[in-house]
């Protein structure tokens, strides 16, 4: 099967099949407030809003959207550094690529297809950085392993919201 990645920079454009298939992906997870399909799309929206709003999302031979990532450059002082906590002042410096959400459908993983992905999204990126936030007990850690393998280093913790759980914020080069 050929997957086809496909890159926008518009969140009209994106917004019906990546809402779809973040819903395929955290199926299991949507009954859990901060996971809500509503939830997801209000985060979504405001996300769009920002600077270097940039996503990628997979699509199988048929059309269907098997797999995305999405992120968007953040400053020092914006409220993804605010929230931070234990991060050294010396990785909130520089512009950041920060990447808000990856994931792809069940017969898709561990085929190679979440880093192509992610691959695709730090391409052509400006920012020297890329950070993300993932919960420690996804895949009962494998998640984290996952970025690690990818060369991403632990820097900090936060916990974006009351109905988050506690993250491990991560940080490697986008080159």
């Amino acid at each position: 099967m050929t997957i086809r990645l496909r890159r926008y920079t518009d969140l009209e454009q994106a917004a019906a099949p990546l809402i779809a298939v973040y819903a395929k992906v955290r199926e299991p997870l949507l009954h859990l407030p901060n996971y809500a399909v509503p939830t997801f799309a209000d985060r979504l929206e405001r996300h769009g809003r920002e600077p270097g709003f940039v996503v990628v999302i997979a699509f199988d031979n048929e059309g269907n959207p098997v797999g995305y990532a999405y992120g968007n450059t953040v400053e020092a002082g914006d409220r993804w550094w605010t929230r931070a906590e234990g991060v050294d002042p010396k990785h909130t410096t520089e512009p950041c690529l920060a990447l808000k959400e990856i994931g792809v459908t069940v017969p898709h993983r561990g085929t190679g297809l979440a880093r192509r992905i992610h691959d695709r999204l730090l391409a052509r990126r400006t920012e020297p950085v890329v950070a993300l936030m993932v919960n420690p007990t996804a895949g009962d850690g494998k998640v984290q392993r996952v970025y690690k393998a990818w060369g991403y280093e632990t820097i900090g913790s936060a916990q974006p919201s009351p109905d988050s759980p506690p993250l491990v914020m991560m940080l490697r080069s986008t080159r």
